[in-house]
């Protein structure tokens, strides 16, 4: 065993070598968009009074996430005129899709939602769109730029970053918005997203050896692009594969579902903005983090069948703890003692964001392991983003008609819906834990 200084030279090593730092900025530029177009942008149209049920089929703006398979090959084949020339093929895109996600938020920032909704709604769209771009191509730079020694630490340096930005654009945002305005926070992450268009300007491109371009026998680049990968995962699962892409598809689609409607509900129930970003941001982001170390820790030890298990388990009942809050919240009652009630309030939302946030970031941490599992080397990047499309799309499509459950049966009927919505994904963890074998060694 290495002295204890050897490991920490090696790990310094490691962590501070310029390809593994550039990923923690190039996370953070990832990180940023994703809540204002989700959750955050969920609170600003609640507080603008905004219908509820409006407020739900927002949430089909996320459904760019998992539809960036489908113009992913364009990003990778297509030389984009001068940028190419100036940059490069990676970062030629990856800027131009950062200044249009800044360019988009600012956009927002002089929108008001109500009377404007439908020109609201195309500028989500477009920040969702570019950001769904913006991953293609910090996925692709990650992977061109250094071996697979340095995948590792440069995945690791990538969450932190997103992460990050994630609890600036939820807390961040907030704290903004309750003093100055809604309006103010988005142009503050305007320009935050400079950020990432400074760290694709100071990097370099990465050395790849020249990419097939459409005019060059598109057949064949149709086969190599779309199709050897399909053709490759079900040869290699054969009866069980659909099975298996069910199971990715549904994993998340309890949490995704119960995700559109936290903040309008907390808002609803008499929290502040102050204090969302505090306990349900803030703290949720150390709770988030937490349990995706032990996720992983849980998967290194007892194996990814039941880890992914305790995952779906632990997020349907959390959902559960939502409906009890939803009836029982003591910041709705009237109280004798204020600050007492407040602080006991405050408690109860934070043991409830407590559970929610620890596990959601540990069945975040199974599924990913999972789908790894299921992908061909050969064909990794290509794979991968196929699953990671197909996670996100039931939920966000079944979301969008989150408000008008909440609008037609209260909150406390749509978190025991959203509970229930995680039974499926049980239930096929449970069918892949008795055919697991079928797909070892795959």
């Amino acid at each position: 065993m290495p002295p204890l200084s050897d490991t920490f030279r090696t790990a310094w090593q490691l962590y501070s070598h310029p390809r593994v730092v550039v990923m923690l900025f190039l996370g953070f530029s990832a990180g940023l968009p994703y809540l204002l177009v989700f959750s955050t942008l969920s609170a600003w149209l609640a507080d603008a009074d905004v219908d509820r049920a409006a407020i739900g089929y927002f949430s089909w703006v996320g459904i760019m996430f998992s539809i960036k398979v489908f113009w992913a090959p364009v990003v990778d084949r297509l030389k984009l005129p001068l940028l190419n020339r100036l940059l490069g093929q990676r970062r030629g895109w990856l800027l131009l899709a950062q200044v249009g996600i800044a360019l988009s938020l600012a956009a927002m920032a002089l929108v008001e939602p109500v009377g404007h909704l439908e020109r609201f709604a195309q500028l989500a769209l477009l920040v969702a769109f570019c950001s769904a771009t913006q991953d293609i191509c910090i996925d692709a730079y990650r992977i061109d730029s250094a071996d697979e020694s340095f995948q590792g630490a440069m995945a690791a340096t990538y969450i932190f970053g997103y992460r990050t930005a994630m609890l600036v654009a939820g807390a961040g945002a907030f704290y903004i918005a309750s003093y100055d305005s809604w309006n103010g926070a988005y142009h503050a992450m305007a320009w935050l997203m400079g950020v990432g268009i400074v760290t694709t300007l100071i990097i370099r491109e990465p050395n790849t050896p020249p990419r097939e371009s459409f005019g060059r026998d598109p057949k064949q680049w149709l086969e190599t692009a779309l199709i050897a990968p399909f053709r490759d995962f079900f040869g290699r699962y054969g009866r069980i594969a659909l099975g298996l892409l069910a199971l990715v598809a549904i994993y998340r689609i309890s949490d995704i579902t119960m995700g559109v409607m936290a903040n309008p509900f907390y808002l609803d129930i008499g929290y502040t903005k102050n204090e969302i970003a505090t306990v349900a941001k803030f703290f949720g982001f150390f709770m988030t983090m937490l349990g995706s170390a032990v996720g992983g820790l849980a998967v290194l030890r007892h194996g990814l069948g039941r880890s992914l298990l305790v995952g779906a388990v632990g997020v349907a009942l959390t959902n559960l703890l939502f409906a009890v809050m939803a009836t029982y919240s003591p910041v709705t009652e009237v109280p004798v003692d204020p600050e007492q009630v407040r602080w006991v309030s405050l408690a109860w939302l934070a043991a409830v964001i407590s559970a929610d946030n620890l596990f959601g970031g540990f069945a975040n941490v199974a599924l990913i392991a999972f789908m790894s599992s299921l992908t061909n080397r050969n064909f990794s990047a290509t794979q991968y983003a196929l699953f990671s499309s197909l996670m996100t799309l039931p939920g966000k499509f079944i979301g969008g008609f989150s408000g008008e459950v909440v609008e037609a049966s209260g909150y406390t009927v749509f978190f025991n819906y959203a509970a229930l919505l995680g039974v499926p994904a049980i239930l096929l963890t449970i069918w892949w834990l008795r055919r697991r074998d079928e797909t070892a060694g795959r």
